[in-house]
């Protein structure tokens, strides 16, 4: 089986690492990557292929640095061309970027089937473009690979039952699996800041694009900083905002790290603030409690849990359930994402098509 696996995004590349490594076990699967090239910065991108072992890219694309619907079009245009050249029996997508819906189309246009890693997830927030590309995403998948039961309630509200399948989180499986090695692979912080730290990042478009929101949300930063030492990994387009905005964080910025200093970083901090959903998930994966800075969350049951707490851009907000979490001992509920062996159950599954 020809499983041709669309790629542009970090998170898309952790997940990968993953389930292209179950691939790689099962010779019956032969596996082509297409890296769209959505995030292009080195640190954002070439360093996880390195770092993770994911096979090169056999395709990239380099389409990146203009607006959503011309990168979509883009994308759906190239996509389409090495789908023609492979004829492969499956497209495999992740998430839900601009990368992921262009290789959904591309592929239900030309009759391959399409599985979707990460699906059934919403906000229900009609302003995310991330919310937009899954909802279309999904409706065009022949194989919906939920991580949660809410997520498959999800569908089920919009009527989607058939080829849908509850196998847990292959980022699950990527953090167990890398975790181990972080100590020993980290590059910048194989030893991490001395004393309790709070991680941060910030870069969804609802943050970075308003800047009474990023004002904000620095401001609250700032605050917690005062009392516990913030580290921001900066994500371009937010450095590239607050240069224009002239904000000028006095915490502790640093350039965007590889996934096993941002391990390291996770597992050694007290507290993370994020407006990041995988590093939600992250944080749950590391019994550490997060705060995330938007408005509503795809990860409800973290929420529900009790060890994320969802404060958007409020600085008051963000800065007492900040100290909240920190003053008191939380308890982190097992296996809300499976037991590490989702990318097992999705390469049988997808060989099933055959």
């Amino acid at each position: 089986m020809k499983i041709l696996t669309i790629l542009g995004a970090r998170p898309q590349f952790v997940k990968a690492a993953a389930l292209s490594r179950e691939f790689s076990k099962r010779p019956e699967i032969k596996e082509v990557i297409v890296h769209t090239g959505q995030h292009f910065d080195h640190k954002m991108s070439d360093i996880f292929f390195e770092e993770m072992s994911i096979p090169k890219p056999n395709y990239f694309l380099d389409i990146n640095g203009v607006s959503h619907g011309a990168m979509t079009g883009r994308m759906l245009e190239a996509i389409e061309q090495v789908i023609l050249s492979e004829k492969p029996d499956c497209v495999l997508v992740y998430g839900d970027t601009n990368s992921t819906l262009a290789g959904a189309l591309a592929a239900v246009k030309l009759h391959v089937p399409v599985a979707h890693v990460e699906a059934g997830l919403r906000s229900f927030n009609m302003k995310m473009p991330e919310e937009i590309n899954r909802i279309l995403t999904d409706r065009v998948s022949t194989l919906l690979f939920c991580p949660t039961d809410s997520a498959i309630q999800n569908l089920k509200n919009e009527n989607l039952t058939s080829g849908v399948h509850k196998t847990g989180d292959v980022m699950a499986d990527a953090l167990f699996f890398y975790k181990v090695m972080a100590p020993e692979k980290a590059t910048h912080f194989k030893t991490p800041p001395k004393g309790p730290f709070a991680l941060a990042t910030v870069h969804r478009a609802e943050n970075t694009d308003d800047p009474e929101r990023l004002k904000n949300i620095m401001e609250g930063l700032e605050e917690v900083n005062s009392k516990l030492p913030v580290y921001l990994p900066l994500h371009p387009r937010t450095k590239a905002k607050l240069a224009s905005l002239g904000i000028k964080p006095t915490f502790n910025i640093i350039d965007p790290v590889g996934y096993y200093d941002m391990i390291q970083l996770l597992a050694n901090s007290s507290l993370v603030l994020t407006d990041s959903g995988g590093l939600q998930k992250e944080a749950y994966l590391c019994d550490k409690p997060c705060v995330t800075l938007r408005d509503e969350t795809e990860w409800v049951e973290l929420v529900e849990s009790g060890v994320n707490k969802l404060v958007g851009s409020d600085k008051n907000a963000i800065v007492n359930s900040s100290f909240d979490f920190t003053s008191t001992k939380v308890s982190f509920p097992k296996f809300l994402y499976g037991d590490g062996k989702s990318s097992a159950q999705i390469a049988d599954i997808i060989l099933k098509l055959k």
